[in-house]
């Protein structure tokens, strides 16, 4: 008679993920204040090991270095602080207590659970590749990005991408007297996971 064959390690590594990260968004959409969601992203970025930072540092070298120079020289600083950067302030943050004052709302609540809603279809989209990733690069790797995303547009206020970004064409993305301006914060409405959809910087008029 056939026996019943055992699941596949991957497969129970992939549904055991599937629900991590739906739990994750789960916890992130319950936070009322932005003490309360930095808290819980620190939380969530505590558990990444050594290792799992390196993984996500090999994928964004390997993003970057498709680039041309000299753009790829001016845009490194600023994804590397848009990652690594806010992955330090947030848990600096979080050691020093400085969450548990932060006792005012999140700003523009029904487009953080929007944010929150879409994290796992983003996370779990097949766009990889061996010849474009050489190690394996996880939905779970790929949810710090949302995390740090979510750290710096509803818990800091500021933009995706870190003032001063540059993007081909010469623009950046700017702060003016408290406000902050991106030239492509409205043409990336078509990218359905796009970070920029809900970025609180306002779109600068084409010039």
């Amino acid at each position: 008679m056939p026996t019943k064959s055992n699941p596949s390690p991957l497969l129970d590594t992939a549904e055991e993920e599937t629900g991590t990260i739906h739990q994750m968004t789960r916890r992130m959409a319950a936070a009322v204040t932005k003490g309360d969601l930095g808290s819980t992203l620190a939380e969530e970025v505590g558990c990444y090991s050594l290792m799992d930072l390196q993984i996500i540092g090999g994928r964004l070298h390997a993003e970057m270095i498709r680039l041309p120079d000299p753009y790829r020289k001016q845009l490194h600083p600023y994804i590397t602080e848009q990652l690594f950067g806010a992955h330090h302030q947030l848990l600096a943050m979080h050691r020093s207590g400085r969450f548990l004052s932060m006792t005012e709302p999140i700003s523009d609540r029904a487009t953080f659970v929007e944010f929150c809603h879409m994290i796992p279809d983003g996370c779990f989209r097949r766009d990889e590749s061996p010849e474009r990733i050489p190690f394996r690069y996880t939905p779970r790797h790929r949810v710090f990005y949302y995390l740090m995303s979510a750290f710096t547009i509803f818990v800091l206020d500021r933009p995706g991408h870190p003032v001063g970004t540059p993007f081909p064409g010469g623009f950046r993305v700017e702060e003016r007297r408290g406000s902050f301006y991106c030239l492509i914060r409205d043409r990336e409405k078509e990218v359905p996971f796009s970070i920029c959809n809900f970025c609180p910087a306002l779109q600068t008029e084409d010039g």
